[in-house]
């Protein structure tokens, strides 16, 4: 949450914006290497489309980011040619670098942690047969989703869902009991994948794309999940010295769990989350499935954000080769969050769509900076 002086009041000279546990360092978009790419175009066309959204979920009130001031922006931005893209996001925001302040022992950090994610593209089938057994559910009508710093009475509060038994809740039946059939007739298959293991990734990426036996494409996308914790199944498999960190990607490990049937469950059911998906069209190919602030996700211009701290339609200078470009940056929007990206200098970049794009995905974990730039205007938090 943003730390701002009272309304009407001076701030004193010395004290910094806050974010989280970060401290927010004005400077100079002329003192970013290569702000803000050659190509700020496309970051253009992200934030336009950010412009229009609306979130699948409202955001707490205090994120970084004055909702007046972004308004302005967009309304700007609606008028601006492309080629003057970069000009737009010069002029119309102020740069700020995340900066983790030194306490307790630990040193000063100017660097995040980025990482990347894709749509994974399967194949299934409308009906179950060989080759498709791994059912991919619709959403419960008895699945009741919790905001953050939401609770039920009775709940465990770090649950973020829960059952609705009436007028009462309980926590929602977790991965293992779900799959021996504690949904009942609540499970309703929408298609089939190959197996358990696509399905599981499919979870894991929160939507996909799936090629059906009949000819058809679909997007599948998120629409809730049980509430329950992730479990990162890459660090069991890790952590139980079945392969090592190092080049874990998302081919090798799907691989290893098809190999090894007995492992595979196991370490599979430890995740107790679950994730509930509905079927929609493909709009535009080019384009990913909705993020959280609820626009089509545009390949290595969106990012996944702490959405309990910045506004979505925040721009980001990424400081650092990215996705293995000889760029010394990359421009980005916040279009989207998950429960892995918790705050100020974390984030996830989308990176598109199939095999290519979980390769690159799988390869991304780099300790980047982190400058967001925030429009002027109105301040930099939202009342």
């Amino acid at each position: 949450m943003l730390c701002l002086p009272v309304p009407g009041s001076a701030a004193p000279a010395a004290e910094p914006l806050r974010v989280g546990d970060a401290v927010l360092e004005p400077v100079e978009t002329a003192r970013l290497g290569g702000f803000p790419g050659p190509d700020a175009s496309e970051a253009l066309a992200a934030f336009r489309r950010t412009c229009a959204a609306s979130p699948a979920a409202p955001q707490p009130t205090g994120v970084a980011g004055s909702a007046e001031a972004l308004a302005a922006a967009c309304a700007r931005a609606a008028a601006v040619p492309e080629t003057e893209a970069g000009r737009f996001f010069t002029e119309t925001f102020d740069a700020y670098r995340v900066v983790r302040p030194a306490a307790a022992g630990t040193p000063e950090r100017r660097s995040g942690f980025l990482t990347g994610y894709f749509e994974p593209e399967l194949d299934g089938s409308a009906t179950p047969g060989p080759g498709y057994t791994a059912a991919v559910l619709a959403r419960p009508d008895d699945l009741v989703g919790l905001e953050p710093g939401e609770t039920r009475p009775g709940l465990d509060p770090a649950l973020r869902a829960a059952r609705r038994v009436g007028d009462a809740f309980e926590a929602y039946p977790d991965r293992a009991a779900i799959e021996n059939g504690a949904l009942g007739a609540r499970a309703r298959p929408l298609l089939y994948l190959r197996d358990a293991v696509d399905l599981f990734v499919l979870q894991v990426q929160g939507s996909g794309r799936v090629r059906l036996t009949d000819g058809r494409s679909v997007r599948v996308l998120y629409d809730g999940r049980n509430g329950r914790p992730y479990t990162s199944i890459g660090k069991l498999i890790v952590g139980e010295g079945h392969l090592p960190l190092e080049g874990l990607t998302l081919a090798r490990w799907t691989g290893w769990l098809r190999a090894n049937p007995g492992h595979a469950r196991r370490l599979m059911r430890a995740n107790a989350s679950y994730i509930f998906f509905r079927l929609a069209e493909i709009a535009d190919p080019a384009l990913g499935p909705p993020g959280a602030a609820g626009v089509p996700l545009s390949p290595g211009r969106n990012v996944a954000v702490d959405a309990t701290l910045w506004r979505y339609g925040l721009p980001f200078w990424l400081e650092g080769r990215i996705a293995g470009d000889a760029a010394p940056g990359r421009l980005v929007v916040a279009a989207d969050t998950g429960s892995a990206i918790v705050g100020p200098a974390r984030g996830d970049l989308y990176l598109g769509t199939g095999t290519e794009a979980g390769m690159r995905a799988g390869n991304l974990r780099d300790a980047v900076g982190f400058v967001v730039l925030l429009p002027r205007g109105a301040g930099p938090a939202a009342p």
